[in-house]
């Protein structure tokens, strides 16, 4: 029998991220994300004014915040449980969107964390990058979780037969994210998706 996989994203699925990241922006630039918006590109604006932050300065901010205040992210709550509980039946895969050369970065912030699984790193969709793990993998059922819709159609196009979650596990930004048309189901908390997850990698 194959054994399940899980493929998982990062970043507000199992660390917070846009919340230390809107605090560093107001300590170091004076500028606030707008949670509210439940954007990215459009959510950092200047306090002092209320502007947009111009859209050529927000991916090299977001890279300084990577290169330098990974330190800052904190464990999302039950991911750690919830992982240890799946690993025991699956094998389990990060696939992060950010360059190869932030894999040694996130490989020691998540094993400071407890959770020593591969990294992948990837721009862009996440569909291509996710068919190669499984087929890597040789995996029997197979579940993806992200927090951008934007993934899960890409996933839906190249993999449409893996399950797939929707999780925004940062409270000050799920109400503003609407549910991804492409998953299969839209749960914002571990201990919840624990077993929405469990229940299809053993299910066959």
């Amino acid at each position: 029998m194959k054994r399940p996989l899980l493929i998982t994203d990062c970043d507000e699925v199992l660390l917070h991220m846009v919340s230390h990241f809107d605090a560093w922006l107001g300590e170091k630039h004076d500028i606030r994300f707008a949670f509210e918006t439940g954007q990215f590109r459009e959510a950092l604006t200047h306090r002092a004014t209320g502007e947009l932050v111009a859209e050529d300065r927000v991916w090299p901010l977001l890279t300084e915040f990577f290169q330098g205040e990974m330190h800052r992210q904190t464990l999302v709550p039950g991911a750690l449980e919830a992982l240890g509980r799946i690993g025991e039946v699956a094998n389990i895969v990060i696939l992060t969107n950010l360059g190869d050369e932030a894999h040694p970065w996130r490989v020691d912030q998540l094993a400071s964390h407890g959770i020593n699984h591969e990294v992948v790193c990837n721009r862009g969709g996440k569909g291509v990058p996710a068919k190669a793990i499984i087929d890597r993998y040789n995996a029997g059922t197979t579940v993806f979780v992200d927090d951008l819709p934007v993934h899960h159609a890409s996933v839906a196009e190249h993999a449409p037969e893996v399950y797939r979650l929707h999780m925004v596990a940062e409270p000050l930004l799920a109400p503003a994210v609407p549910a991804a048309e492409q998953a299969h189901a839209r749960i914002d908390d571990w201990p919840t998706a624990c077993g929405w997850i469990l229940e299809r990698l053993t299910s066959e």
